[in-house]
């Protein structure tokens, strides 16, 4: 190696806080609650070839994934000769990044001393881009709104008036919409003036050579834990809610070989005619994530970690769809890929599994018409985890997208929304001897006599999540309206003034024989009002018996011991 081993630890960890840097800045000054609460963005920096070396610690892997790959086609579209120092590129098409033209790469390239050095890009999910709102309606990509190709919105540092123009006559919400791209450039200049800083700091021309070993050490680590795997052949496969009637199976053949691993998904079902499509960059995306984070999750996470990571998908398939496509709920499939893929590596990975969770992310999108003006909001919502060996899986928490659950408070800001519910859902966790995470009760309404819609882009409500090693499945997530009866998903619904819309979300699957978990665990569950006493006494064994004063639950004290004296209170 010819680059110090001390200057490549000490640049490594000064690009993951020049990240954070970057990941601030975009955040604080973003003006859409999509960026600003539920951090749907992705942050990194790329050599000068537009290899990733680092992401920040944020970031959905449908994001920072699909970008490592599309920032290729950056590079290729503006070699260096066509940029100078203030120019700034974005996309949204749906097959170079991150597979719906919501998502907007903005990427900023990096000059020292008049010679381009690296990049600094992030992802965003717009509140907006136009044509159908974000459903699974659309039979054509073209319908789905304004498709961006790669070009310059800022030129030598002045923005494009005409482009910026263009999008804002075609979305519904144009300050958001434009100042969440300001915001993204804010991140990236931030992200690049310091990086100048760094360089000058310790005497560099470029970041090439030391983001080659930071990204080959990667690349090594994960080749290392690859290495003591059994090689062999994993299958696995699933079926997930589609659109309608629709019949959706997701497959994969893992193969292990040494060093590397293969994932093929052949024999998943046909391409849709209805926008659940997932482009390949997408697929690989969460494909690449799901081996990281079940076989060495603590490899940096760069370019190097994707190379013993082989992804493949049949054309034409729904993981790997042709344009035109219609591709805006992409992610109602591609968010099912980890559950798949961790259940294939179940037997190479003994004690190390996870079932099946909520998965996909719940996302609502309301629009409406009040005596303030028009409203249009999405709201992000997640459900429960699935148990592992030796845990619980957690409770209302976006897996595998890491996006936050939009507040209460912002919702009823934004909108003239009254959100009268939002709780813990009871017994929807998977049983077993670790128990699944719940997911949780909300409904909503609206605030004064207005005219409404939504469009629920949701999964799991026809199947739910599986358990592992005889763990029972979670509860299937619910959405209709409060009155009764379902109301249809991923279609735009229109609303009753004094409707009230029940957004139940799924739990994940529980992990091994439910009459094994401890009693005292079923106990502080009963206690924490995460399990029924029914089903404490019919799923796990276990009957519980109010002590004490009439309708008082009492929690057992950290020091408590079950001994014979008190085993009367816990009856298996």
């Amino acid at each position: 190696m010819s680059v110090d081993p001390i200057l490549v630890g000490v640049i490594g960890n000064r690009l993951h806080s020049i990240l954070a840097e970057q990941q601030n800045a975009l955040v604080n000054t973003a003006f859409s609650a999509v960026v600003r609460e539920s951090l749907d963005l992705a942050c990194a920096v790329f050599d000068s070839r537009g290899e990733m070396i680092g992401q920040s610690v944020g970031g959905t892997p449908g994001h920072i994934n699909a970008m490592a790959t599309g920032m290729h086609h950056f590079v290729a579209a503006y070699p260096p000769e066509t940029l100078e120092p203030g120019d700034v590129l974005l996309t949204n098409d749906p097959w170079q990044t991150a597979g719906q033209i919501n998502d907007i790469t903005v990427a900023t390239p990096v000059f020292l001393r008049g010679r381009l050095v690296a990049w600094f890009a992030s992802c965003c999910h717009a509140p907006d881009i136009g044509g159908r709102l974000v459903s699974a309606e659309a039979n054509e990509v073209f319908e789905e709104g304004l498709r961006l190709p790669i070009m310059k919105f800022l030129r030598a540092g002045v923005v494009n008036a005409d482009l910026e123009l263009l999008i804002r006559v075609n979305v519904r919400t144009p300050e958001e919409t434009i100042g969440d791209l300001y915001a993204q450039v804010t991140g990236n200049e931030v992200g690049a003036a310091s990086l100048v800083r760094l360089l000058d700091e310790f005497d560099l021309e470029s970041i090439d050579e030391v983001a080659a070993e930071i990204m080959n050490r990667s690349e090594r680590a994960l080749r290392d834990a690859l290495a003591k795997m059994p090689d062999g052949v994993y299958t696995s496969e699933m079926r997930t809610d589609g659109f309608d009637d629709e019949d959706i199976t997701l497959k994969t053949t893992v193969t292990i070989a040494g060093e590397d691993i293969h994932l093929d998904f052949a024999g998943s079902s046909p391409q849709s005619e209805r926008g659940i499509n997932v482009v390949l960059n997408y697929a690989r995306a969460y494909a690449s994530f799901a081996v990281k984070a079940a076989i060495s999750p603590e490899v940096p996470h760069n370019a190097g970690s994707f190379r013993p990571v082989h992804v493949t998908a049949p054309l034409g398939s729904v993981l790997n769809c042709q344009s035109p496509a219609p591709v805006a709920s992409r992610h109602l499939i591609g968010h099912f890929l980890p559950s798949l893929l961790i259940s294939a590596l179940h037997k190479a990975l003994p004690g190390n599994a996870l079932a099946h969770s909520a998965d996909a992310l719940w996302m609502t999108i309301w629009r409406g018409a009040g005596v303030d003006g028009e409203f249009m909001l999405n709201v992000f919502q997640t459900g429960g985890i699935g148990a592992r060996a030796g845990k619980d899986g957690l409770s209302t928490t976006g897996f595998p997208s890491g996006l936050r659950s939009t507040p209460t408070e912002v919702i009823e800001t934004m909108a003239p929304l009254v959100q009268i519910e939002r709780t813990l859902r009871r017994d929807s966790g998977g049983i077993g001897r670790q128990r699944g995470g719940l997911g949780q009760n909300t409904s909503m309404a609206a605030r004064g006599e207005i005219s409404w819609s939504v469009n629920g882009n949701v999964d799991r409500t026809l199947r739910p999540a599986s358990g592992v090693d005889g763990g029972g499945a979670g509860a299937p997530g619910v959405f209709g309206l409060v009155s009764g009866g379902d109301l249809p998903s991923k279609s735009r619904v229109a609303l009753a003034p004094d409707a009230v819309v029940s957004v139940v979300l799924p739990g994940g699957g529980g992990y091994g024989a439910p009459f094994s978990r401890d009693p005292v665990s079923v106990l502080a569950d009963v206690v924490d009002g995460y399990v029924s006493i029914e089903s404490a006494r019919a799923d796990y064994g276990v009957e519980v018996r109010y002590i004490g004063e009439p309708d008082a639950l009492v929690r057992l004290p950290e020091d408590y011991v079950v001994d014979e004296e008190s085993t009367s209170r816990l009856r298996r």
